[in-house]
């Protein structure tokens, strides 16, 4: 008995030595052993794609669509002061043209832009490049190419540009249009201040504002993503990464972002490319009218019901309107079966209309509704700013 016990001690005292070796040496094996124990499986990393889509993060929208951003470079030249006496033949002869300026100097100015298609057309603001002679565009990866302009639409403030690569070039996908909602996430990427290029994130604070007196046709996303000088052209994107507007504007008292910024929708953006490409230009209806605003005091001189609709406060002498027999004080209230609310919508219905088509108009003529027909004429081109 008294051997059996021995034997006993004598294994019990081997196994807790090679027990308090093997968790001074090697700890783990009894980690990974040790009956009860959860036994930790080891995966691989995980890949990109995965570590996008963790909560909150919003990589993968960032991903898709900074490499199709661009900084746009431009630069004009500037004449140097004339001297007054330059005219004068007799200064000219002793003093030459030392006085006559230098012309070599140039201006320049950035801003951002949006390739929208693999062959190279870019989509950025008309006054990041309207008063440009010579335009630079460098991309996310390095690469920098010499762009030529295709087309201008200083009404909706919207330029196409083209870039030619041999390689491949990144593009961007358009969002639906009608997809947007208020409250949405967004994210605005352009070249704030020429630092580089930079991610901001909000929401959709609102759709559809107008009346802001930036241009002739406005119709814009308001957001609080950050939006900066050098931010104009860039791209505002969804969660996903597709594109829902164009950067362009922002209501700032300091010249920095205040957290409210405009963007051209996508929809505005994609028809506007689509006819710059196909024509070199935008194209619009017109039928010459001078319109305005149906106030209280109005409707009640006119013996209006409502101040629904667009007051014709003027006709242009042998206009689409003035030979299909539109008055001053008339009041537009439908074109075809689209009624109309108010100046506003009157002037997008009617640019919605192409050249030479036929549409009806209902005015509210005194007591009587009136039926007219006009033959809708093209709106003419906007006088080039003076500079």
């Amino acid at each position: 008995m008294r051997r059996l016990w021995l034997t006993f001690a004598q294994a019990v005292t081997i196994s807790v030595a090679v027990l308090f070796v093997l968790n001074t040496l090697k700890p783990e094996w009894l980690r990974d052993t040790a009956p009860g124990a959860v036994v930790a499986v080891r995966q691989a990393p995980p890949s990109e794609g995965a570590a996008a889509s963790a909560a909150g993060s919003y990589a993968t929208a960032a991903q898709r669509s900074l490499p199709a951003v661009v900084h746009i470079f431009t630069s004009k030249a500037v004449g140097g002061s004339r001297h007054p006496l330059m005219d004068d033949p007799v200064f000219r002869h002793f003093f030459g043209d030392r006085f006559n300026g230098d012309p070599g100097q140039r201006s320049s100015g950035l801003g951002s832009g949006v390739i929208v298609s693999a062959d190279g057309f870019i989509l950025t603001n008309n006054h990041v490049v309207e008063a440009a002679d010579a335009m630079e565009v460098a991309l996310n990866d390095g690469r920098k190419f010499e762009a030529r302009l295709i087309g201008r639409d200083p009404e909706t403030d919207l330029a196409v540009l083209k870039i030619t690569a041999d390689a491949g070039l990144p593009s961007i996908t358009f969002a639906e249009g009608s997809a947007l909602q208020v409250g949405d996430v967004v994210l605005a990427i352009g070249n704030p201040f020429g630092v580089g290029q930079t991610v901001t994130m909000g929401i959709v604070s609102a759709l559809g504002r107008s009346q802001l007196g930036i241009n002739t046709f406005e119709n814009y996303i308001q957001t609080d993503a950050a939006i900066n000088p050098g931010n104009s052209g860039g791209a505002l994107v969804d969660s996903d990464g597709h594109l829902v507007g164009i950067n362009t504007a922002i209501y700032s008292r300091s010249g920095g972002s205040l957290g409210i910024g405009f963007a051209i929708p996508v929809s505005i953006a994609r028809n506007v490319r689509g006819q710059i490409v196909a024509r070199g230009e935008v194209t619009r209806g017109w039928v010459g009218v001078e319109i305005q605003d149906i106030t209280p005091e109005l409707a009640e001189s006119f013996g209006l019901r409502d101040a629904r609709g667009a007051l014709i406060a003027g006709v242009l002498r042998n206009s689409p309107a003035d030979r299909a027999g539109i008055r001053p004080g008339d009041v537009l209230v439908a074109i075809g079966e689209q009624s109309i609310a108010d100046p506003r919508a009157m002037l997008d219905l009617v640019a919605g209309l192409a050249p030479g088509q036929k549409a009806r108009f209902r005015v509210r003529r005194g007591a009587e509704a009136v039926d007219l027909d006009v033959e809708v004429g093209r709106r003419p081109t906007p006088a080039a700013p003076q500079r």
